[in-house]
């Protein structure tokens, strides 16, 4: 006898099946961690057919096979370059100049190992803490640009901001500066091929990271190229959080004021950029590849003093290399760590660190922002946060706008300024790029421009913290189970 079941009942069975297929993949074939495993059951038991289709669109992990071939790696020297530095660091009598660099060779060490990341000296390094004065700066060099212009955004606006940018591009590119464009696919999900034809048409040539291969969707949306550089004759190089378009510029009435840090680079470091761009648009521009030419890897005679390295990572490298520099730093923490992010969702090792860090007499000072622009991450950003609170660690919440900086200073020292923000997705899946620098003068500024956000801050005390709301509890509750695959 065959029993007929109703369409919602297969349905319903349909979806029981998939979800433990999910299951079985998540537990026995994909391996995630822990966290990130149990948080991913949990959303497929309570929303069985919505949990599929954001497993299917968010919970896809990219295989460990390289998506950046180093296909002429020695064509530009660097082979030798790191093999060499790698045996002077690795002597005992290695000594630099820089006491800073002395201090440091452990984590230098590290980042050469494990990312070619090549420690360059003699680099001329300026912060711009305002979307203003970096956008200024910037098209003043690009209207210099007198060979070429690699640029790099994860959000690219085509808004007053944006065509102002592209329209310094297209004029250099009619003037026959050769301009390569890259965007990430889901950050500029609002840019239109149509509003890039000028800069086609004068000889611009466009590129897009990881492109939806279905008109209305893209399944690779949870994989970001969250970098944001800027390459000019290999001369000057522009690295840090600034993204374009008018809210960066204080323009948009939901944030305010947008406090970020941007690096404007001089000397052998640009290189290192030029290396990662590279890297990036022959990954997304099958048409225009680039050669590792010499004309893009202009001989610099670097009259600055700073040392430091351009260390990136992403969901296809071995190791999380910028999330690893994160945490050599703060266990070689003496006096004072000082973190200014958006979003603070570390994983347990980093949180750990940093609490431990906090409990033996460590100055631990955490500068958030007072308002989401995530609603799930800011919760559990607080959360978070709290432990820290526990832990004896200061923490401010900065009133003047949105800050959205991703910088970290230790000892007044060593630092770090770049693209990946602490939270489990810019350590696991976003493409991310950090410079970090070696040098007290720099730590020095970076330490002022703390200072001075402070008094645009907020004292967030235990007891204020503890007094929340129940319902304050409750979200941070809720999304500190789904921080794992924020």
């Amino acid at each position: 006898m065959i029993i007929e079941l109703p369409l919602p009942s297969y349905l319903f069975i349909t979806i029981l099946v998939a979800n433990l297929l999910l299951a079985i993949i998540l537990i026995f074939i994909e391996r995630k961690d822990a966290q990130a495993t149990w948080a991913w059951l949990l959303i497929l038991f309570f929303i069985p057919l919505a949990g599929f289709i954001i497993y299917t669109l968010l919970g896809q992990t990219l295989t460990r096979r390289k998506l950046f071939e180093w296909e002429g790696i020695h064509k530009v020297g660097l082979e030798h370059l790191l093999t060499e530095q790698k045996k002077q660091i690795l002597d005992a009598r290695f000594h630099d100049k820089s006491g800073t660099v002395n201090e440091n060779r452990d984590l230098i060490y590290m980042h050469l190992m494990n990312n070619d990341a090549l420690l360059t000296k003699n680099n001329e390094v300026e912060i711009l803490n305002d979307g203003k004065q970096k956008f200024d700066a910037l098209l003043r060099d690009i209207q210099s640009a007198e060979t070429f212009i690699h640029i790099q955004y994860y959000i690219f606006r085509y808004d007053g901001l944006g065509k102002r940018v592209l329209e310094a591009l297209t004029e250099r590119a009619k003037a026959g500066v050769k301009v390569r464009f890259l965007y990430d696919d889901l950050g500029s999900r609002s840019l239109r091929h149509r509003q890039l034809k000028g800069l086609e048409a004068a000889g611009g040539e466009i590129g897009v990271f990881f492109p939806s291969r279905f008109t209305i969707i893209n399944l690779r949306l949870n994989f970001r190229n969250h970098r944001k550089s800027v390459n000019i004759d290999g001369k000057v190089a522009y690295l840090g959080g600034f993204n374009v378009g008018d809210e960066y510029l204080g323009k948009k009435k939901k944030f305010g004021y947008w406090r970020d840090t941007h690096l404007r680079i001089q000397g052998p470091a640009v290189q290192a950029i030029q290396t990662r761009f590279i890297l990036d648009w022959n990954q997304a521009s099958k048409e225009y590849h680039i050669s590792y030419h010499d004309r893009y890897f202009p001989a610099i005679e670097g009259k600055g003093t700073t040392p430091l390295q351009i260390v990136s990572s992403g969901p296809d490298s071995e190791f999380e290399q910028i999330k690893n520099g994160y945490l050599k730093m703060i266990m070689d923490a003496r006096e004072s760590i000082c973190i200014q992010t958006p979003y603070f969702i570390p994983d347990q090792t980093l949180l750990d660190a940093l609490r431990v860090a906090a409990q033996t007499g460590i100055d631990v000072k955490i500068m958030i922002p007072n308002k989401p622009d995530h609603m799930f991450v800011y919760w559990a950003t607080m959360s978070h946060i709290g432990e820290m609170l526990k832990a004896g660690a200061t923490v401010y919440i900065y009133e003047n706008g949105f800050i959205h900086n991703k910088v970290i200073i230790v000892d007044e020292d060593v630092c770090t300024v770049g693209t990946a923000n602490i939270d489990q997705r810019s350590f696991k899946l976003n493409f991310e790029v950090n410079a970090f620098i070696y040098d007290k003068k720099t730590a020095g500024q970076l330490i002022e421009d703390f200072t001075n956000d402070v008094k645009l801050s907020t004292h967030l005390t235990l007891e204020d913290y503890e007094s929340r709301p129940k319902r304050v509890r409750f979200k941070e509750s809720i999304s500190r189970l789904l921080s794992p695959i924020l």
